[in-house]
């Protein structure tokens, strides 16, 4: 079972989670940094650089305990963590520390972070913030600044899926951070923040299912960092608004006809646009064009397209009665003529689907 969760840019104000290291002072030493190469190494030499306490970090915890920092597990963290504690040294013997800073408390610290209980609502939470661009979309606080953001964001896209980094960066392209609990939170800039949890685990320690879900919602939607390149296949893109695209259409058409442009209308008619699209007066093509006298729109949009000529917009009028008031006697002859054969053309067509109906009730007979 996948136990997922998204939140639209929204912040809970319950967690009350505060960085107050300040991520946007990350300021890295000018020691070789080819020794960061794995997940762990960085992340030490980040808490390192912002030269905090442990106790400058306040962790929530109600009296329930369902969220904040778990004692057990910082305790199980503190006690295995010669990995981490070899690459402390290994970062102090190479001066990568500020000095006069506790590589101990920092490691206390980093362990603390690593211990932080949440639920899949606050983990999105969270997630939210940072798509949000560090501010709390309840509240409307700053919760980090847009330069620690961009930081922490870029930090989640190179190594916050371990040693499968690389291939997600590759595959989904957005920033996400996994646990060993099961949980993945991934960032959508600007858009959402989503935190999965299911815990069975593959042999890299990521989540099996999040990872497909991941895959599986880059693949219906555009949200790879390089989904918006020109020619790149069409997915659905959830920020682009419906109504939006049709009023530009519509736009578009009618000053086509509206210009005399037959070109463009005949890019429009290969696209599969609907030629008989509405304007707020209820006005199509047929009409712009015969109010302004475009024999090659008209003919083009009753041959080509055979759009219905008896439309009629705010005022009541059919494409018709605009050439007449317009004194376009052309179209008005054109409109006239093709009026009739429209007419035989639509009775013929409820000629032939009433036999066609008599036909299959006789063969279900």
């Amino acid at each position: 079972m996948l136990d997922w969760s998204i939140q639209n840019n929204m912040w809970c104000p319950q967690l009350s989670l505060h960085y107050r290291f300040c991520l946007s002072s990350l300021s890295f030493c000018s020691q070789d940094h080819a020794v960061f190469e794995k997940d762990g190494r960085k992340r030490i030499h980040w808490l390192q650089q912002c030269n905090v306490r442990t106790t400058d970090v306040s962790v929530w915890a109600p009296e329930s305990s369902v969220e904040g920092s778990h004692v057990l597990l910082f305790q199980s963290e503190k006690e295995t963590g010669d990995r981490n504690y070899a690459i402390g040294y290994y970062l102090k013997e190479k001066k990568c520390f500020p000095e006069g800073a506790d590589m101990v408390s920092a490691l206390d610290l980093y362990f603390q972070l690593c211990s932080i209980e949440v639920t899949c609502q606050s983990g999105s939470v969270i997630a939210a913030t940072l798509a949000n661009g560090g501010i709390c979309p309840i509240t409307g606080e700053r919760v980090l600044s847009a330069e620690a953001v961009r930081n922490t964001l870029s930090l989640m896209h190179s190594c916050g899926m371990y040693d499968f980094s690389g291939q997600f960066a590759f595959h989904v392209g957005l920033p996400a951070k996994s646990g060993v609990s099961g949980a993945i939170l991934l960032i959508v800039p600007n858009i959402m923040g989503v935190f999965c949890w299911s815990p069975p685990l593959d042999r890299i320690g990521n989540s099996v299912r999040g990872i497909h879900f991941c895959h599986d919602l880059v693949s219906l939607f555009n949200f790879h960092h390089y989904d918006d390149l020109r020619h790149c296949a069409k997915k659905l893109d959830p920020r682009k608004e419906t109504r939006e695209t049709q009023h530009k259409t519509v736009v578009n058409l009618l000053f086509a006809a509206y210009s005399g442009d037959v070109s463009a209308l005949r890019r429009f008619a290969l696209s599969a646009m609907d030629m008989e699209q509405k304007d707020y007066d209820s006005r199509t093509a047929l009409h712009v064009a015969a109010a302004e006298g475009h024999m090659d729109v008209v003919r083009f949009l009753i041959d080509g397209c055979k759009v219905n000529p008896f439309v009629e917009d705010r005022w009541g009028n059919i494409p018709l009665q605009d050439a007449i008031k317009f004194e376009r006697h052309e179209v008005v002859k054109l409109l006239t003529e093709y009026q009739e054969t429209y007419v035989k053309r639509q009775m013929g067509a409820e000629t032939s689907e009433e036999q066609m109906s008599l036909e299959n009730l006789e063969s279900m007979v």
